[in-house]
Formats: C-alpha cells, structure tokens, sequence
C-alpha cells in the first residue's frame, strides 16, 4: 500500500505541522505532499522524507506571502500529483483537502478547521482588507469558496480537532467528523513538579488582533495585578506604546521553548481571550500545574475544566476587560483555594501526543485495515516523535 501524507503547507513551525509530523510518523514509509515549503517550517523528523510541492513554490514570494495567492490555491492543489497512492492523510486548515486521488483510493482529512478567510470570517477578514487586495478578495473568495465545498465532497473521512470544529464541518461542508484532540507536547512539564508560582498573570502567545491581548492587559490593571506578555506579533509595537507607563505590565518578546515553559510553571495563572479553534497553549500550562482563565468559546470549553471539585481554570463570558477582570476576581476568591495543581496535570496528560497517535492510528486501522502493512507501531511512533513520554496513554 503507498500511503501519501498531505499538509496545507510548511513554512512554520506550529501545531499544524505537529499533527502532520505525528501522522507521518505513523507511516514511516509514506511521501510529503505540500503546497509551499520552506526549510524552517518542516518538522526535523521528516527532513529526510521525499517531499513534493506544488507550482506555487516556483514563484516569487509565495513561501513569506503564501496566504495572498488564494486564487491559485485549486489549481495549485490540484497539481500535485497524487497518482499511485492507495491511502492520502491530509492535514489541512486550508485547501489540501482538495488534492486529486486515484478511483477507490481513500482520503481521512484532519481538519483544523475550514478556511476561516472564506467561511465564519468572511466578513471580518475582508473589512480588514483595503485597496487592490480587498477588490482582488472579493472578486474570487466565492469561487474558491464554491471549489473548496466541492472538495470537501470527495473526502472519505473528516476528522476534526475539537468538537467546536466538527459543528463547523458540519455547517459549511455538511459532513460529519469524529473528533481527535491534537497532540500536545507535555515531557517539558515535568521539570517543573517542584516550582512555587509567583503572584503574577501570563498570557503567551503570538500578539495578533484575534488574541484580544488589550482586554487582557485592561482588566489587570484594572485590578492591579501583575501581566507578563510572552510573544510577538503585528500588535507588540501598538500595546507596548499604549501601555509603556504602567508597571505592572512586562512584555517579554519573544521567547525560547524552554523560557516559555519556565513561564508557564511560575505564573499565578495563564489568561486567554481568543475564541480558538482548539488552543494548545491552556493545556501547556496545566501541564505545568497551572490554572487558565479563559474566554469561554470555542477551544477553550474543551481544554479548560472549570467545574468543581476539580477545576483546571475559569471562564469569562465576554471578550472585554470588565468580564475578564471580574473573572479573574471571582477565581482569586471562590475556586483558587479548591485548585490543585495536580489536578491540572492529569487533566492535560489526556491530550499528550501518546494519546493522539493511539486514537489516529485506531481510527485509520479501522476505517483501511489493510493499511497495517504501511503502519509502524505505536511504540515507535511515540520513540520518535515523543521520545521523552510514556508509551502508555
């Protein structure tokens, strides 16, 4: 059986690219299928993987700007020759999902979500826009819509990463989807067991407008506390004007994996505000035994716990600084004393990458058990991708 690995594309390193690293990981003879790729995006695992990428790669800019040429997406996924191959595993948040097979072959697509930019986000995206780029949306944003429902019908098996994206499938691809949380990587989280938090809030994460920082940086100083903001992005230059004067707020840049995990273990508690299609960044921090204050929606409902006796978190019912901050209050005073940092720990081991390639590995044996000739075992997987956890999910 030729099995081909397909992802969206490789041009950074995220928890997209995880999800494709650990299916591939899977099936240790299977080839790597992309749109555009760049050095720094693909997983170190597959380096050595025979990779194909489509007509896109040849031109000027499309590795820095790939999310600007969405016109060409069909016709750039429909290059890639996919002929030969009996099973396709695509990972996809964009328009891979579309990529052509041979008659009787089988497609199980990992959805991270439909193309935000031409479904739930249209309007957002594109008052967003202004000039050239807005008119060049509008005018071929319905097409590539119409194709990607029309590509979404040729899918044998959706698989979504949160039951917030499963509604999702549902609504603009009318399919149904199993769920399957992505892996997290949670082995860091063990050097810090023994570490006493401080008494200040982190939030982390890449600064861009649907992370609504501001509400968060609002409502501490509101109340006085302390934030410390791990990352960067297009909105670092702005909030670090607008909130210079105030003490109480440090902006830490960007970070090294194992500083941003040191600041996971030492804060109070980690806050969140965007609405995520899952959010790993909640889970890494329980792993640390730390507590999440969140917006309720989407992700989040999923990966924070916020019911007694064993609560991993809180939420706060509206984006703005007033719900967050009488949030952040309401924890402190009613469910801090009932946290237990160990709690928290259990609660994110069961969405380790263990985890994840038991569940896919099942779900694809079952679904295409003649596929066990291409698949390596769950043991070696987990050596290889997750060298430092368990081996027992």
């Amino acid at each position: 059986m030729r099995v081909a690995v397909v992802h969206h594309w490789f041009v950074t390193r995220g928890g997209g690219e995880r999800v494709a690293e650990c299916i591939a990981a899977l099936f240790p003879q299977a080839e790597l299928f992309t749109l555009v790729a760049s050095p720094a995006g693909l997983p170190e695992t597959l380096t050595n993987r025979k990779l194909h990428t489509s007509i896109l790669q040849r031109l000027p800019l499309a590795q820095t700007h790939h999310r600007h040429f969405l016109p060409f997406y069909p016709t750039a996924t429909e290059s890639l020759d996919l002929r030969g191959f009996d099973l396709v595993l695509s990972s996809d948040s964009g328009p891979i999902k579309g990529v052509r097979l041979d008659p009787g072959a089988t497609h199980i697509c990992y959805c991270h979500s439909p193309m935000r930019y031409l479904w739930d986000g249209y309007e957002q995206y594109r008052s967003a826009m202004s000039g050239l780029t807005r008119a060049a949306f509008t005018a071929t944003a319905g097409r590539v819509r119409r194709w990607d429902f029309a590509a979404s019908q040729r899918v044998t098996h959706f698989l979504a990463n949160s039951h917030y994206v499963a509604d999702r499938i549902q609504r603009c691809y009318n399919r149904t989807s199993e769920v399957i949380h992505p892996p997290i990587d949670l082995h860091r989280a063990a050097s810090f067991t023994a570490v006493t938090p401080g008494d200040h809030y982190l939030c982390a994460g890449r600064l861009v407008p649907y992370k609504r920082t501001e509400i968060l940086i609002e409502a501490c100083r509101k109340l006085n506390r302390k934030l410390r903001i791990a990352g960067t992005g297009p909105e670092e230059s702005r909030l670090r004007r607008d909130f210079a004067a105030d003490p109480n707020i440090e902006f830490l840049g960007e970070l090294s994996t194992p500083e941003l995990w040191s600041q996971y273990a030492h804060c109070r508690a980690l806050l969140f505000a965007a609405d995520e299609d899952f959010g790993m960044v909640p889970l890494e921090a329980q792993s640390c035994g730390r507590p999440v204050i969140a917006y309720g929606a989407g992700g989040s409902l999923e990966t924070v716990r916020a019911t007694l006796p064993q609560p991993t978190g809180a939420y706060f019912t509206e984006q703005t600084s007033e719900s967050a901050a009488a949030a952040i209050q309401h924890w402190e005073q009613t469910t801090e004393p009932a946290f237990n940092p160990t709690d928290a720990r259990q609660w994110a081991s069961t969405f380790a990458t263990p985890v994840f390639l038991e569940r896919y590995r099942n779900f694809v044996l079952t679904h295409v058990p003649e596929a066990i000739t291409a698949a390596t075992s769950l043991e070696a997987a987990i050596n290889l991708v997750a060298p430092s956890a368990s081996s027992t999910p």
